[in-house]
């Protein structure tokens, strides 16, 4: 199957029911936010024409490896805004993480920091170039912001890294960021 359209609103639809709204396609996550890949199939294939092996390739070949599939069960790894334990342990971080924002939202986070807002975590990126793609899905300018993770985790900020290598806190204090040199 080539990338498409329908693969993308397929991944768009089956990253909105596990991260945000399951009880719209009639799935119920589970603590860790599971869901039978059976339930997931019939929820999608009730929507779109698409076949499970078409499920299964979309979700192997998400670019953002946005999923876990395992033992017949699929979860979103990270960005849920419906209450889930994703059962990550704490482990340290690399020296500096990054987060792309635009520059609009770089003036309030210089004031409060980076909060998690109606997510379970902030996310972070191991490289600037990562950082940038996701700050390029906003509109306008945006910034590369530095995050002094090894500070923060020396002084008793947690770290946790999701199953596609996403960097999640709790939430990052004025004082761990800066913005990346190579930004605006």
């Amino acid at each position: 199957m080539t990338k498409t359209k329908l693969e993308t609103e397929v991944s768009t639809f089956i990253s909105y029911v596990l991260r945000h709204a399951p009880d719209t396609a009639g799935l119920t996550l589970d603590a860790e936010g599971w869901v039978s890949f059976d339930a997931l199939e019939k929820a999608v294939t009730s929507k779109y024409d698409v076949s499970r092996g078409d499920i299964v390739e979309i979700v192997e070949n998400n670019p953002k490896k946005r999923f876990t599939l395992a033992d017949n069960r699929i979860r979103a790894n990270q960005g849920h805004s419906v209450e889930v334990d994703l059962a990550l342990n704490q482990v340290e971080p690399p020296a500096v993480l990054y987060h792309g924002t635009s520059l609009t939202s770089w003036h309030a986070i210089e004031r409060e920091g980076l909060k998690k807002m109606q997510r379970h975590h902030v996310h972070l990126s191991m490289d600037v170039e990562t950082a940038k793609i996701v700050a390029m899905r906003r509109r306008g300018d945006h910034v590369i912001l530095r995050v002094d993770a090894a500070r923060m985790f020396s002084e008793g900020h947690s770290f946790f890294v999701s199953d596609n290598g996403v960097w999640l806190a709790e939430s990052v204090p004025v004082q761990y960021l800066s913005p990346d040199a190579g930004t605006p």
